[in-house]
């Protein structure tokens, strides 16, 4: 078997989850890619990997709602590579309504593939890593793991779940050379938020700028978006040898947003 190490890495077609892919696998690790964007996409974002980094990635449109389909990924690893070395809980989605006019079906997807997935992917793993004696798992969970705001009811319980559920396993997997860490991002800039601007400005009456600094990035002092590569560069470093000792964390990079 290669001594190359694996990642696996969903909702990595695009945004935080596709730059951490690339971060992991500049560090030369082969990469599992998970995700919902266009067929065209994700194969140039494939293709990118492997010509970029030397690496071999493979992809899985594996739907993370269900505990089948977070099955059917790591499954698709390990018939690739033969194991999962690393994983990155990333798939998230987002509804903001008042609680009493949220909807079920809303709850339950922010639920299912928020939390969930990640107890599904990580169930899968687990044993493997233990009985191998080295392992990572990172949580993308966010600021709203750590703090909560108005109307984002299902997103704030899910993130919340996640920094418990990075905790339990960390105590599990501890004297087994498992890290289990979660990366809590303030506002990010990704292709997805630049794409919500016009629209709010226009609503709101406001300057793209205006918007930027006195909407979105209202609760971080810096009033600086977070990159993507500073997510990347986190995630790797949770990888390496430096991080041994570091198990069981919710790492806040989010501006300051939560020391407040």
């Amino acid at each position: 078997m290669s001594d190359t190490k694996t990642a696996v890495v969903t909702g990595s077609s695009s945004g935080i989850g596709l730059g951490i892919a690339n971060g992991l696998a500049a560090a030369g690790m082969n990469i599992v890619m998970n995700g919902i964007e266009a067929p065209e996409a994700v194969e140039e974002a494939r293709k990118g990997l492997e010509t970029q980094h030397g690496i071999k990635a493979v992809y899985s449109r594996a739907n993370m709602m269900t505990p089948e389909g977070a099955n059917e990924l790591i499954s698709t690893a390990v018939e690739a590579f033969g194991r999962v070395d690393v994983l990155v809980n990333n798939a998230g989605i987002q509804f903001v309504s008042p609680v009493e006019d949220f909807p079920d079906d809303k709850w339950q997807a922010i639920i299912n593939l928020n939390l969930s997935a990640a107890f599904y992917t990580t169930k899968a793993v687990i044993a493997g890593m233990k009985e191998r004696g080295w392992g990572r798992i990172i949580n993308i969970a966010s600021a709203h793991g750590l703090v909560a705001s108005p109307y984002k009811s299902a997103y704030v319980a899910a993130k919340h779940g996640i920094i418990g559920l990075t905790k339990t396993v960390a105590l599990e997997s501890a004297e087994h050379g498992v890290t289990v860490n979660a990366i809590c991002p303030g506002y990010v800039w990704t292709p997805l938020v630049e794409k919500q601007i016009p629209d709010t400005a226009k609503a709101r009456g406001l300057t793209e700028e205006q918007v930027k600094r006195d909407v979105l990035l209202a609760a971080q002092p810096t009033k600086k978006f977070a990159t993507v590569e500073e997510m990347a560069g986190l995630a790797v470093f949770l990888c390496s040898d430096s991080a041994n000792s570091i198990t069981g964390t919710a790492l806040p990079v989010d501006g300051g947003w939560v020391a407040q």
